[in-house]
């Protein structure tokens, strides 16, 4: 049978959600062993993967604005999911938890997927080009979103400890949905032009998309959606107590875990930027990154923060001095980069050393 004919229903991304639930029944409230706790880190993944797949289905079928909002929900749904599990397990690094995936979901973003982007595209086409206008813009709303959820905290004085007090933490939860609220409208409905790739010219073109999935996909889609986040929540809370015990017994910091997760759900978006900008469509992959970046901070620092409300513990989100470094440079960095409109393989070189960075020092502080 042709991959035409194949029906919908024989696809992975239908059978891994179907395989997550039936392996979360078969682990749910019983001590695994090392087999069983494999088998559901596999199905995990391939849960996230899913997952997010048939999120872009049904982002493509509704448009814009509100594809956009439905795939920033769901991945911010998965990661959320991911964070309070983990949290929810206990432990004294449990409070940093949040703090450590979402600066880690930032550096992954900002130096891996643009690093990586332009790094491809570079040594595919030469010199890359993007619109300076909207990249500034996105650049602009990440830096503004990490400097509220992630610095501040190690600097205000209403609490003991790198956290905000409950009314700075409302207000910094409030100001970011609004920014990322007001970049949304911007980038797809007041300015789009700012975020279609541009030519040797300046002139913009519109991107070519494939014809929108039919109903009849998007409803399958959207029931498997709901099918695999059942999955997403219920298998990381069957992995926490594993996932917990290898970093120990690797002797990794505790903020291991929070890279893990970060590189986990930002897969998919990591392997469409790159196959964009292997097409010459860097400013796709910008968008994704800077995007990705974006719905990181704004969406899930507010879901955490109401999350925090009904867990114990404090919620620490201020950043240690090396990582508020390694953030400053990353800013300036991209600055440089996004400035010019065009970029070698030199700046993707540049942001992959500063990944590279960041990860030795997350292993090895």
């Amino acid at each position: 049978m042709s991959a035409a004919k194949r029906s919908p229903l024989l696809s992975w991304t239908v059978i891994a959600p179907v395989v997550g639930i039936l392996v979360l029944a078969l682990t749910w409230g019983r001590d695994s062993g090392a087999v069983l706790v494999t088998i559901a880190a596999v199905a995990l993944m391939a849960t996230v993967l899913a997952a997010v797949h048939h999120a872009e289905v049904v982002a493509h079928r509704v448009g814009e604005p509100y594809g956009s909002l439905v795939l920033a929900v769901a991945v911010t749904v998965i990661e959320v999911a991911l964070i309070v599990t983990v949290m929810a397990s206990g432990g004294h690094d449990a409070e940093t938890l949040a703090r450590d995936t979402v600066f880690a979901a930032v550096m992954i973003t900002t130096n891996g997927i643009v690093g990586i982007a332009l790094l491809v595209g570079a040594l595919k086409y030469g010199t890359v080009l993007f619109n300076p206008e909207g990249s500034g813009a996105a650049l602009a709303t990440v830096a503004t979103l990490a400097t509220l959820g992630l610095v501040l905290p190690s600097f205000t004085t209403s609490e003991a400890g790198p956290e905000y007090s409950t009314s700075q933490l409302v207000f910094a939860a409030l100001a970011s949905i609004v920014l990322y609220g007001l970049f949304v409208f911007t980038q797809t409905v007041r300015h789009r032009d700012f975020f279609l790739p541009i030519t040797e010219s300046g002139v913009v073109t519109e991107e070519t998309h494939a014809d929108p999935p039919s109903g009849k996909t998007a409803l399958l889609s959207l029931g498997m959606l709901m099918v695999a986040l059942v999955g997403v929540v219920g298998l990381a809370k069957v992995e926490s107590p594993a996932i917990k015990a290898g970093v120990d017994a690797a002797g990794f910091p505790a903020s291991s875990v929070g890279v893990a997760i970060a590189l986990l759900v930002l897969l998919p978006e990591s392997i469409a930027a790159i196959r964009a900008a292997s097409r010459e469509r860097m400013q796709t992959s910008i968008n994704l990154g800077y995007g990705s970046a974006m719905a990181s901070i704004g969406l899930t620092i507010p879901a955490i923060a109401i999350a925090s409300f009904f867990m114990d513990g404090p919620l620490l989100l201020g950043l240690g001095s090396t990582q508020i470094v390694l953030l400053g440079l990353t800013l300036v960095v991209s600055v440089l980069t996004v400035v010019p409109g065009r970029a070698t393989r030199l700046q993707g070189g540049v942001h992959l050393v500063l990944l590279a960075a960041y990860l030795f020092l997350a292993i090895n502080p």
